[in-house]
């Protein structure tokens, strides 16, 4: 296991505890999510899938018979309604006409190749697609997402030039692969990014401060 790595969890578990993420009743749930906080914070999010929850549409086959029109309405709280409702339905598309809509039968194809499936969805990416497999599916794939980038590259883990894939490789290279562990690690990664490694760095008090470069967090030249 990469030390640095692990210093990092550990501060960061003892500092925040465990996250409890993906907040979700179900894995349709969180594919759902996964799709609507592209873009909004996790308020927003919640409030859409209220507005599913009251109507009994948080099941795949019922919400991919809404007619486009009432589902935008229905998740307009999450920002981007109209193009969220069609990557929506995208995926729901996808998980009906290739699944059946059964998530079980889907979450047993081997996880390169569903995330391969995943990606050629219009409107999932690499964030999107991995929040699917981990928090939905329980595969062990490492999410990562702008709060991840910013700590990895102002610590200087990584250069600033390293992409989606570059940085789930140094975790995925740096970590046993254990689903728990990369589903917490992320979620610390978050609320790190939320409290301190924000677009401007607010770094007295936090937890990983003290694995800063001398010179305090780097910046792109």
């Amino acid at each position: 296991m990469d030390q640095t790595l692990q210093e990092a969890y550990d501060r960061l578990f003892a500092a925040y505890g465990p996250r409890h993420w993906w907040p979700a009743d179900s894995p349709f749930e969180v594919i759902v999510g996964a799709v609507l906080v592209q873009n909004t914070s996790w308020e927003n999010v919640r409030r859409a899938i209220d507005n599913l929850r009251r109507n009994d549409l948080l099941e795949p086959h019922a919400l991919h018979d809404v007619p486009l029109e009432e589902l935008e309405e229905l998740i307009r709280p999450a920002g981007y309604y109209r193009v969220k409702a069609r990557r929506l339905r995208h995926v729901l598309d996808f998980l009906v006409d290739r699944y059946d809509g059964c998530l079980e039968a889907m979450f047993q194809t081997s996880l390169g190749e569903l995330r391969a499936q995943l990606l050629r969805v219009h409107g999932v990416g690499p964030e999107t697609a991995d929040s699917i497999l981990l928090y939905a599916g329980g595969l062990p794939t490492f999410v990562v997402d702008a709060y991840t980038y910013r700590v990895v590259t102002r610590h200087g883990w990584l250069g600033f030039d390293a992409d989606y894939y570059a940085i789930q490789d140094h975790f995925q290279s740096g970590l046993p692969e254990d689903v728990q562990l990369y589903n917490e690690y992320h979620a610390l990664l978050v609320e790190v990014g939320k409290r301190h490694c924000r677009k401007k760095p607010v770094c007295q008090g936090c937890p990983l401060a003290d694995l800063l470069p001398a010179g305090g967090p780097l910046e792109p030249e």
